[in-house]
Order: C-alpha cells, then sequence, then structure tokens
C-alpha cells in the first residue's frame, strides 16, 4: 500500500504591488503621496476633535495645519537630503536639482517632526495657543497618519530590511521604466522576477504605530495627561520602535556612525530628551482655559467660553475660590443670608450668641454698654438687694453696670448723689497731687451723697442698700469714685479717696 503524503502550499510571502504610479493622461498619481496626504487629513480630522474634547476651538487646528504641514515637508525633505547627501552631491545618481523633487520620495520623518514643529509653534502664537497643550491633542492624531503614510513605502517598495524566510517575509520585484532595471525605481513597473525577500519592516513600524497610538489613548483617558507630556510619550514610544527598526533595515543607506545609520542614534537621543520632558513637566492636564494664552483667554471667556472641565469631578469638588459658595455646614453666608443649613432654631442660637458675647465685652468695657443698639435679654440680679445687710462689697459681680437701672429706679435725688460724687472722682483723678483740695472734694461728694441717701432709703426695704447704689460703690469709700463713674470695672484700681471721705460712716 503506498501512501501519499499530502501536499499543501503555504500563502509564505507578501508580494509587492506592481506599481507605486498610474498616470491620468499627463498627471502622475503617486500612491506615496496620496497616502501623506490622506493622513493628513486624518490627522487634522481626528486632531480638531480632541481638541474640541480639551476645550478648545472648531477650526482652530487646521488653521495651525496650514503652517505645519509645510513646515514638516521641508524639514522632512531638509533630513533626507543631509543624511543621504551623496545621492545628489556625490554620484549616487541624481543631480542636485533632484533635490526639490520631492513628489520622487525621500522624506525623513525626524526632520519633518521638528519643522512641523515649528511651524506649529509659529501658528499656535498667531492664535494664542499654547503648544504642549496642542501637541498633547493632535499626537495620536499624527502618529496615525505616520502609520497610513508607511504604506507609500510599501508601493515605492523601500523601507524594507534584511533577507528572511519567515512566512510573511515581503517579495521584492525587479521593475523597469523602460530604459532602466532595479528593484529601487518608483516609476518602474513590476518585471514579475523576485529581486529577494525580506523583513517587511515598513509593516513592522505600520503595527508598532498602531499599538503606540492605542496606548496614547487609552493612558489618555486614565491619567488626563497634558502640559505637552502625552507628545513627549508620543516622541519616546515611537523611537523605541523606530531604533528596532533601523537594526533590521538593509536597505541603502549613505550616512553611518561607527557602522550604525544614523537614524539609529537619533532615535536613541530624541528617546532620552522626550523621557526627560515627561518627567519633568507639569502633571495632570490644563483646566478651563489654561489652553491658551491670557489675552485669547479673556477673549473666549467673554464670548462664554468655558474650556475644559474634566468629567472625572464634579463642580462641587472644582477648585473655586474661598468665598465663592458658603461652607455647607455654614448657617449663614458671606452676606448674611440663611442657607440650608440653617433653620429657626439655628437663628435663635445665633442671636443669643451674640447677646452673650455683648454681655462678656461689657464687662471688660462698660462704654460698649452705652452704644449697645441692643439691651441684654435679661437683666442680671443686682448684688445689691441681697436681704443680707452684711453682704460685703468685696462679693460684689466686677460688672457694675447691673446695678445702674437700680440706682435710676432709686429717686432723683439719688442720681443727683450719684453725679455729684462722679464729678468728686474726676476731681481727685485731674489733680492727684493737690491734697488739700482732694480732700475738700471728697468731702463734698460725700456730703451730697449723705443728703440725697433719705430719698434713697424710701426706694428699697433695706437702707443700707441705698447708699452703696447711690454712691455706686460698697460703704468703703475708697471704691465711691471708681464704681459711681463706671470707669473700672476693678475697685481697687480706682483712685484712693482722701481719708477723711474714707473715714466717713454713711447715713442709716
Amino acid at each position: 500500500m503506498t501512501v501519499i503524503a499530502p501536499t499543501t502550499t503555504l500563502l509564505a510571502y507578501i508580494p509587492s504591488p506592481p506599481q507605486g504610479v498610474w498616470h491620468l493622461g499627463p498627471v502622475p498619481l503617486r500612491a506615496y503621496a496620496l497616502c501623506i496626504i490622506v493622513g493628513i487629513i486624518v490627522a487634522v480630522w481626528w486632531g480638531d476633535r480632541r481638541w474640541i474634547a480639551r476645550g478648545g476651538q472648531p477650526g482652530e487646528v487646521l488653521d495651525i495645519a496650514i503652517w505645519a504641514v509645510p513646515f514638516g515637508l521641508i524639514g522632512g525633505r531638509i533630513y533626507h537630503v543631509l543624511t543621504d547627501w551623496s545621492i545628489y552631491f556625490g554620484g549616487g545618481g541624481k543631480s542636485p536639482i533632484d533635490v526639490v523633487k520631492i513628489w520622487d520620495g525621500g522624506l525623513g520623518i525626524w526632520g519633518a517632526v521638528i519643522f512641523g514643529a515649528l511651524g506649529a509653534w509659529i501658528g499656535a502664537r498667531r492664535h494664542g495657543i499654547r503648544l504642549p497643550a496642542f501637541g498633547d491633542a493632535i499626537a495620536p492624531a499624527i502618529l496615525l497618519a505616520q502609520a497610513i503614510g508607511r504604506l507609500g513605502n510599501y508601493f515605492n517598495q523601500e523601507l524594507y530590511g534584511r533577507p528572511t524566510t519567515v512566512p510573511w517575509g515581503l517579495e521584492i520585484y525587479e521593475r523597469t521604466n523602460g530604459i532602466q532595471t532595479g528593484p529601487n525605481l518608483i516609476n518602474g513597473t513590476s518585471t514579475g522576477q523576485v529581486y529577494e525577500i525580506v523583513h517587511p519592516t515598513f509593516l513592522y513600524e505600520l503595527v508598532w504605530n498602531v499599538l503606540v497610538v492605542l496606548a496614547l489613548v487609552v493612558l489618555d483617558r486614565r491619567f488626563r495627561i497634558g502640559h505637552g507630556r502625552l507628545f513627549a510619550l508620543y516622541v519616546a514610544g515611537y523611537c523605541v520602535g523606530r531604533f528596532v527598526v533601523e537594526l533590521l533595515r538593509s536597505d541603502t543607506a549613505y550616512t553611518f556612525i561607527a557602522g550604525v545609520r544614523i537614524n539609529v542614534f537619533t532615535s536613541a537621543l530624541l528617546f532620552v530628551c522626550a523621557a526627560i520632558y515627561f518627567v519633568v513637566a507639569t502633571k495632570g492636564r490644563e483646566r478651563g482655559l489654561e489652553m491658551y494664552y491670557p489675552d485669547r483667554a479673556e477673549e473666549l471667556e467673554a464670548l462664554g467660553v468655558v474650556g475644559y472641565v474634566d468629567d472625572r469631578y464634579p463642580d462641587h469638588e472644582l477648585e473655586r475660590e474661598p468665598d465663592d459658595e458658603p461652607d455647607e455646614d455654614e448657617p449663614f453666608d458671606s452676606d448674611g443670608e440663611m442657607t440650608d443649613a440653617g433653620d429657626d432654631s439655628t437663628a435663635t442660637e445665633v442671636i443669643d450668641k451674640g447677646v452673650a458675647e455683648h454681655d462678656e465685652e461689657a464687662a471688660v468695657d462698660p462704654e460698649l454698654d452705652e452704644e449697645a443698639a441692643v439691651a441684654p435679654a435679661t437683666a442680671a440680679p443686682s448684688p445689691w438687694t441681697s436681704p443680707d445687710p452684711d453682704t460685703d462689697a468685696d462679693s460684689a459681680p466686677d460688672t457694675p453696670d447691673s446695678a445702674l437701672p437700680d440706682a435710676d429706679g432709686a429717686s432723683p435725688e439719688a442720681d443727683s448723689a450719684s453725679e455729684t460724687a462722679d464729678s468728686a472722682s474726676e476731681a481727685a483723678d485731674s489733680a492727684p497731687s493737690d491734697a488739700d483740695r482732694a480732700p475738700t472734694d471728697a468731702d463734698s461728694a460725700q456730703s451730697d451723697a449723705d443728703s440725697a441717701q433719705p430719698d434713697a432709703d424710701g426706694a428699697f426695704p433695706e437702707a443700707e442698700s441705698a447708699p452703696a447704689t447711690a454712691d455706686g460703690a460698697s460703704p468703703e469709700a475708697e471704691s465711691a469714685p471708681a464704681t459711681a463713674d463706671g470707669a473700672s470695672p476693678d475697685a481697687d484700681s480706682a483712685p484712693t479717696a482722701p481719708d477723711s471721705a474714707k473715714d466717713t460712716p454713711p447715713t442709716r
């Protein structure tokens, strides 16, 4: 019995396109240029959506792209010419006039990014936009545009790697333009003859770019990255992939450093710079209109533009001025209006608290009681009405103001006596050194107070309480001037009256 082994045919390799240029009459349609144009359109469209989502205004991405795209194309061409200068100036098969023929291919991505950033900075300044915030918005869109542009390398049979036998290897065909034959003829058509099977490094970079785009979008949504740090992540992520791809490439290169392609060193240098910027730059994302310069921000604010509001934080958690809104626990706001935390009982408590504070202040400074607009709700009972006749003046409270209503209610004569005693105290204070005059004034005060004693006795059942109330002090004349005058809550701090006034006992 004969066993026939089954045969299988695997799609082992990726074929290259037969050509990269088509002609509509005299007008050539180049796949490389079309891929770049599609990439720019996608970048502007998606970048504009991202910019609006971050608080920007519609159309501003296109306004800046008008500056960035031409600068990027010129910069990409300059970088290509500088790194492959021998092609144009060293007998490499092209003349110096071919330098301006950008449609023939040859753009260095590093020059495109650097010069494109310069053009974007000019456009952003003209529109009052801060470049770091703008770069964060368009970073994923730029990298997606680069991925689309790599398809142009596929049509041109360029940016390929070393020979390989992997199943996904890329077939490079011979091409001819009727005059020349070779794999690098961009304007030629395939002869169908396989020149070489290589690593599709353009495809590696395309896939890597798409993965980095997805990572940037996820990280941006998760961590709200701003202040140019997302753009730095884009540069760093792209450099990692480009570093590996450059090590796999075997297509013709004209600039080496120590036998290594110059793009390898460029990728490593830019990666370090991007990583440093990401670490030292401001954390978080711009809020409100912070992505604009002050003048532009004021214009937009006048039009009612709010800018970026982080949807992860409710409005009450956003930073605000201390006086913008009342505290939830405060019953009254800064204007004295009752808040939701207050009610009728709260208002009563606040009024009672204010009265109590007034009483405390009046105890320290009795003059405040005369200026107060609202009297205490409940007058304190007078200590001078105690039924104990032996009550000493030293047991009286520090606040003599509570006794004043009793003195006023005694009689007009008691008021006269108190006023006379006040004048005696003032005379003693004004001339304490005049020993002859002070006793006279004090004696006069005591005599007047004694003359008013019968009337004061008629106002209260206890005779001994009236003289103390009329005089505004204890029977000891030492405290009489100060207490009657209301100048000090401490009887010991009053000026000492002459001995003649001190030794005279009150009339019973």
